[in-house]
């Protein structure tokens, strides 16, 4: 990589698509939504394990050499002098690989109150309410209830995602984290990214935050989840009430790990605003 690669990754509806509309504003940055590579990188590392015969003729060395050829191959020609920051949630369960491939660089995690991201996908199942979705499985006989236990569980979307960071916080490579509120980044994206720019070592850029724009349309219908992806030009904090029963939303309150005085002690940078 020509000019150095970093990760977003985090937590589901919590800012991460907004934060790459936001970046690819800037001239230098290559950044989107979801992309191809984290896909690729455990394919790979799955045909070079023992479960391929194979594999014996494969050392560390070697395996080091294919994955970082993944990254440097599938960005060469779409963007070769720009900094890269590649999204997948995860990149919050390979900091140990990806510190030994990259050794700058740094894993930007969104987060959010787990209630309200619970809310912000029933929400768009509502809005989308003659359309199945394949966030669970195409089912049509779900309830809220059934929709948020299954988005929690640990191979459900949040859960999964819940769980790669906790791994992340709590590992010996968490100094590579930096960890982005939901709320600081639509309430005060000035100074979310001032900051973020000081912490990633990179020249500040003037953002248009009254101007984001990011299209991801085909990719949210093919899931059957339109509007899943989808970013507000201006960017703003809309206070709500949510639409989950209150037992539900309460289930959450507690979940925001990132907060704790034990996470503190690690000094993980986390940029967030005062309530």
């Amino acid at each position: 990589m020509n000019n150095g690669i970093h990760f977003i990754a985090g937590l589901p509806r919590s800012g991460s698509t907004l934060l790459a509309g936001i970046l690819r504003q800037n001239p230098a940055f290559h950044a989107g939504m979801t992309s191809p590579v984290g896909a690729m990188y455990m394919a790979l590392e799955s045909s070079m394990s023992r479960r391929n015969e194979t594999a014996v003729f494969i050392d560390d060395e070697q395996r080091r050499a294919v994955l970082k050829g993944l990254f440097r191959n599938y960005y060469k020609t779409i963007h070769p002098k720009k900094t890269v920051f590649d999204t997948n949630r995860a990149w919050c369960t390979k900091l140990p690989a990806l510190g030994q491939l990259f050794p700058e660089a740094r894993v930007i995690c969104c987060v959010r109150n787990i209630g309200w991201i619970m809310d912000s996908v029933e929400r768009l199942i509502r809005r989308n309410a003659f359309e199945l979705s394949g966030m669970f499985g195409f089912e049509a006989g779900g309830t809220v209830y059934s929709r948020v236990n299954r988005l929690a569980s640990s191979d459900g979307l949040v859960g999964y995602a819940l769980d790669a960071l906790r791994e992340a916080v709590f590992g010996e490579d968490a100094h590579r984290l930096i960890l982005v509120e939901y709320q600081a980044l639509t309430r005060a994206p000035g100074d979310t990214f001032r900051l973020l720019y000081e912490m990633l070592g990179l020249p500040h850029f003037q953002h248009d935050f009254e101007n984001v724009d990011y299209q991801a349309e085909d990719f949210d219908l093919a899931l059957g989840s339109r509007g899943l992806h989808t970013v507000r030009r201006r960017v703003e904090w809309r206070e709500r009430a949510t639409v989950l029963p209150p037992d539900l939303f309460d289930r959450f309150t507690n979940d925001m790990f990132w907060r704790s005085a034990s996470v503190a002690e690690r000094n993980i940078p986390v940029i967030r605003v005062s309530e």
